[in-house]
């Protein structure tokens, strides 16, 4: 089988090229080159990468990555592109599908959909068969924070439990396509094309907590 994985980091380096780097994106007021630093940081300096889980290192790791998104961005998007370093766990295929598939679509979407008009990308049977997979693993640590249940429901591809609810919460049921599902389940609401069905009080829970890695 294909590494779908490595496919969409082919993709999202191909984008990068395609818009250039003051491209605007969906985290914040990143643009391309500071979303590409952003995975060169993660893959090649994990040292670095760990203010964006211990506050107290946050400082160090936003000096860093604007060191790395000044540097010439043809550079960046080749580095991103060959992948990370012989030591990288995510040189195993299956946990670069774990580990990664997510991580470069998410992004990918960000950069597509970062500008005021986009269309959303037909993806391969492949991909999005891929994110289904995952989904439910992927889903554990980005909704860490979710109270209610979410249920993904895919017509045509599936339909799951992939969160359980906590304390007096009812579940929300996405409805969309694998793709978009798991755009909303990293928090990217704002333009995924999924719709929510629930009661009220747990489709604006899910809605207001905070979502993704």
């Amino acid at each position: 089988m294909p590494n779908i994985a490595q496919q969409e980091r082919a993709a999202i380096c191909r984008t990068f090229i395609e818009v250039g780097p003051d491209a605007p994106t969906l985290d914040g007021d990143w643009r391309a080159r500071d979303l590409a630093a952003h995975l060169i940081l993660r893959e090649r300096r994990p040292d670095a990468a760990l203010g964006a889980v211990l506050p107290a290192l946050a400082d160090r790791t936003e000096r860093i990555q604007r060191e790395l998104a000044a540097k010439d961005f043809p550079g960046l998007v080749e580095q991103i592109r060959q992948g990370p370093p012989v030591w990288h766990p995510a040189r195993i295929a299956k946990i670069d599908m774990l580990s990664n598939l997510g991580e470069f679509f998410v992004h990918h979407e960000d950069v597509l959909r970062g500008g005021e008009s986009w269309q959303r990308r037909e993806l391969s049977p492949q991909l999005s068969q891929a994110l289904w997979d995952n989904l439910p693993q992927v889903a554990r640590l980005a909704m860490r924070d979710v109270r209610v249940g979410v249920v993904a429901d895919a017509p045509g591809v599936g339909r799951r439990s992939i969160r359980k609810p906590k304390d007096e919460h009812g579940s929300v049921v996405l409805t969309g396509r694998p793709g978009e599902i798991f755009l909303s389940v990293f928090g990217r609401d704002g333009v995924a094309e999924v719709t929510f069905d629930g009661a009220d009080v747990d489709v604006a829970a899910y809605r207001e907590s905070k979502r993704g890695v």
